[in-house]
């Protein structure tokens, strides 16, 4: 048996160690006791001539009742930020979602060259998800949050606000109601120029195959394909399909338009896995897609790459940045939940032509 190196501290002490780091006192905890926002326990801290005499006294009187040590290095000594920035999403949706993957990705190298770190809060739903946020913010000094997966009624977004966490949702709220700031991929204009698309390319019965009704990110990129349609005179009638996401359905949905009594000579689609289904249907009856029925995705994904599918591309390293530069602007502001009017921004997919619409 080795003799225990005496520099070395034992497990009893690592384990003790650990305890009270696990106990230390976080930011989030002195704000919730001052009742005052996480910023303004910084600006205590870092620039104090920021905030007023009574506040400050308050903040102070907590901060040493909590015996509370903040935790600042490099950029943090001056900023009073610790430069972590928490991801939230749905585990089962970033194994399914290729979009979400590319996300993840781009928004890390983006943070990254801003000198921020990434941590991520994930949940199976919305609750669940908010006490990742919970835990996250009571053992660190998260500055910001970024939301992803947003949907009608969502939660996340009040629970945030009421406890002055800054935030940016890669989404639009869909009805679910407050004012915050938000990035997100204008699904309608999109679709409509695909539309567009093939109407240039002499189709005049162009169907749609969408996912169910309900607010969200379907309505909008279906609102595309109808917009055209009005605009331009096309029918619609007989020509929309609703499935869940997956290739079989889209197939289906496919075969059943195609064997109306007036087929579409071209389907747009909610989303590349669909309308793969669709051009699997297309094939399989000795059809080729684009020179018999044109065939147009949405996500640009690697197969659609491989196969010539037509597909409208998000731009979602334009996401990421536009993310970060709104977190920025609420971090630099002072009062990150005090800005008079949040930031709002739709950015444009690109359309990739490719044989299946060419």
């Amino acid at each position: 048996m080795s003799e225990q190196d005496p520099h070395k501290p034992s497990s009893e002490a690592e384990n003790s160690g650990s305890e009270r780091s696990a106990r230390r006192p976080t930011i989030a905890q002195v704000a919730t006791q001052a009742s005052v926002s996480r910023q303004t326990v910084s600006n205590v801290i870092n620039a104090p001539q920021r905030v007023r005499r009574d506040t400050r006294d308050r903040v102070e009187q907590v901060i040493a009742e909590l015996d509370y040590r903040p935790l600042k290095f490099a950029q943090g000594l001056r900023t009073g930020h610790s430069n972590l920035i928490a991801l939230g999403f749905r585990t089962a949706a970033v194994e399914q979602s290729v979009i979400l993957d590319a996300f993840f990705h781009a928004l890390t190298a983006e943070t990254q060259a801003r000198g921020y770190r990434v941590v991520l809060a994930t949940g199976d739903d919305d609750t669940s998800e908010i006490a990742a946020y919970e835990d996250l913010l009571g053992r660190y000094d998260i500055d910001a949050l970024v939301l992803t997966g947003t949907h009608a009624s969502d939660p996340r977004f009040a629970w945030l606000t009421e406890r002055q966490v800054p935030f940016v949702s890669f989404g639009r709220p869909w009805r679910a109601g407050g004012v915050h700031a938000w990035v997100d991929v204008d699904g309608a204009s999109g679709v409509r120029h695909a539309t567009f698309h093939l109407l240039e390319r002499g189709h005049r019965r162009i169907a749609f195959i969408g996912w169910p009704d309900g607010p969200g990110v379907g309505e909008d990129r279906r609102s595309g394909w109808e917009q055209a349609c009005r605009t331009t005179g096309l029918v619609m009638d007989g020509l929309l399909r609703q499935v869940e996401e997956s290739m079989e359905q889209g197939r289906a949905a496919a075969a059943s338009l195609l064997d109306s009594d007036d087929p579409p000579t071209a389907i747009v689609c909610v989303s590349d896995v669909v309308a793969l289904g669709a051009w699997i249907e297309v094939t399989a009856r000795g059809c080729e897609p684009g020179r018999d029925v044109a065939i147009v995705g949405f996500d640009d994904s690697a197969t659609a790459a491989v196969v010539g599918l037509s597909s409208l591309m998000q731009p979602l390293a334009a996401v990421a940045r536009a993310c970060i530069d709104c977190l920025q602007a609420m971090l630099d502001d002072g009062d990150a939940t005090a800005l008079p009017t949040p930031r709002q921004i739709l950015l444009p997919p690109h359309l990739v032509i490719r044989k299946s619409s060419s």
